[in-house]
């Protein structure tokens, strides 16, 4: 049978101080279930809004709105599909259950169905419906109460198996979310919006509980961290984060716009192994509000340090994010996300993004060869070490107050470094 070769027409919508608005129409030419190219024209009504945010700063910016204005654009470096776009369809996780919601067989669909079926709670502000008439999707929130419920369907998921329907609302909690592991949106009693996620299956690790305990530990050496808590159902971890792309004020539910390192850098994701902090770095300086760039460069140096000593080598473009600051009118980076020291024996060891003149190299040598390129002092790089290592040095204690059973500390200890073996003696 040959290839079949479809056009899809798609609106893209935005949520800008709490409510959607149609920001322009998507075309995406599609062989199978993969796209051949997409291209994108933003409405003529929403670039005369002075409020309108771009969908992808990259590909699709509206910095010089003239330029764009009744053009069809196409995304940067002969890419597929918009970074921007990309960032609002649902990841590994959320596919799974968009499968188990249609009862279709892994990765069957064309990425326009997994685009659509995200529906109007996925990460960020946008949502992409079927035109411009079309109302955003009308389910409700599945509760904080739903938790040990929401992780027995994703457990069936995770296996192939039927979710009854009593268990079906991790259809709509979990089917715009990225990553691989499990997991689904809960509101509490407040209104407050939180990621929940759950154990995965075939584990050594108490996954939940060790990331919950090591973004505390972020936290406590002064990182930019989402509030993060654990709930124990049936002697099994869910981690719950506060979700940042969302605020509660006043009782309305406010949406923040955000795109990834990878759309940042205009690349696809088999290009992010090749890319270095120093990329997200110049990005920084390209796009962050100059009152911001510094702190941020800061918050980025000290991210890659924190990630060195705990050998989080997960550290790929699309776990890094920007945040549009609409008081500011420009981007910033989003709170720290998706942070899981990995226990490797072997003594020289790797980021997955470069770090400095050797490389992916994990020590503070390679990250201090290039300090300069962050826009910061060395006097301000060796000050971020030393307020980072005097609390991860104290990490056993730390994951002791969190909680965290001591045969978890036994498991995950290979993957803390001491300072002298990733630091020259005489230079710290």
């Amino acid at each position: 049978m040959g290839k079949r070769i479809k056009e899809k027409k798609l609106a893209v919508f935005i949520n800008i101080d709490s409510q959607f608005l149609p920001a322009g129409l998507l075309s995406m030419t599609e062989e199978d279930t993969n796209v051949i190219v997409s291209k994108f024209a933003y409405g003529l009504k929403y670039l005369n809004r002075p409020n309108a945010i771009e969908i992808d700063p990259v590909s699709l910016s509206i910095v010089n709105k003239q330029n764009v204005r009744g053009m069809e654009l196409l995304p940067v470096e002969g890419l597929a599909l918009f970074g921007g776009i990309r960032d609002a369809a649902p990841d590994s996780w959320g596919r799974r259950v968009i499968e188990a919601r249609l009862k279709a067989p892994l990765n069957s669909l064309p990425e326009s169905a997994y685009l659509l079926e995200a529906g109007s709670e996925r990460i960020g502000a946008l949502d992409i419906r079927e035109s411009i008439e079309s109302h955003p999707s009308a389910h409700p929130k599945s509760t904080i109460h739903r938790l040990e419920y929401m992780m027995d369907a994703a457990a069936r998921i995770e296996l192939g198996l039927p979710v009854p329907v009593q268990l079906e609302d991790i259809f709509d909690a979990g089917s715009g979310m990225g990553g691989m592991r499990p997991k689904a949106t809960v509101e509490d009693e407040d209104g407050v919006l939180w990621l929940a996620k759950f154990p995965s299956r075939n584990e050594a690790l108490n996954v939940p509980c060790i990331e919950a305990a090591t973004m505390r530990l972020a936290a406590k050496a002064k990182l930019d961290v989402p509030t993060v808590r654990t709930e124990n159902l049936g002697g099994k971890t869910v981690m719950l984060i506060r979700r940042f792309d969302r605020a509660l004020v006043g009782g309305k539910q406010y949406r923040h716009h955000l795109v990834s390192a990878l759309t940042m850098l205009g690349c696809d994701e088999t290009e992010s192994r090749s890319k270095s902090y120093w990329d997200i770095a110049d990005k920084i300086r390209m796009y962050t509000p100059a009152a911001h760039v510094k702190n941020n460069q800061k918050e980025l140096f000290g991210r890659m340090v924190f990630n060195i000593l705990v050998t989080n080598d997960d550290d790929h473009l699309r776990n890094h994010a920007f945040l549009w600051d609409g008081e500011y009118k420009g981007w910033k980076l989003s709170p720290l996300f998706d942070v899981m020291p990995h226990p490797v024996v072997g003594f020289e060891r790797y980021l997955h993004l470069g770090v400095g003149s050797q490389g992916r190299v994990a020590t503070l040598d390679n990250a201090l060869s290039g300090y300069s390129r962050f826009g910061i002092t060395l006097h301000d790089a060796e000050k971020i070490i030393d307020r980072i290592w005097r609390v991860v040095r104290q990490w056993k204690n730390y994951f002791e107050e969190f909680g965290v059973p001591e045969n978890e500390i036994k498991k995950i200890a290979p993957a803390f470094r001491h300072i002298d073996d990733v630091m020259t003696p005489g230079c710290n």
